[in-house]
This record gives structure tokens, C-alpha cells and sequence, in this order.
């Protein structure tokens, strides 16, 4: 749980740091978000699929 904790908490600190000094997010709200998902699929995925085929 840690982990997820820091990481939001770093998301929260440079979002406000971008606000602070007026910068845009680098990337659009909604790419940006389907590549956090995409980091939490292959977080969840491939340990599963090692665990499955016994690597």
C-alpha cells in the first residue's frame, strides 16, 4: 500500500508545482491517463502470466 501512497502523493506535489508556476501537463489529460493504465496493466499482468506458465 506504501508504494501507492508515494506515488500519489508525487502525483499530487508536481501537479501542483504545475500549477503554481502556470505549465501545462506535457501530455493530454486523457493520453495521459491510458498510459497510466497501461503501466498498471503490465505492473498486474506480468507477474501473473510468469506465476501462470511457471517462469
Amino acid at each position: 500500500m506504501e508504494p501507492y501512497l508515494v506515488s500519489l502523493g508525487a502525483g499530487v506535489l508536481i501537479g501542483v508545482i504545475y500549477s503554481v508556476i502556470k505549465v501545462r501537463s506535457p501530455a493530454p489529460p486523457l493520453v495521459a491517463l491510458i498510459g497510466l493504465l497501461g503501466m498498471v496493466i503490465g505492473v498486474e499482468v506480468v507477474p501473473a502470466l510468469r506465476q501462470w506458465l511457471g517462469l
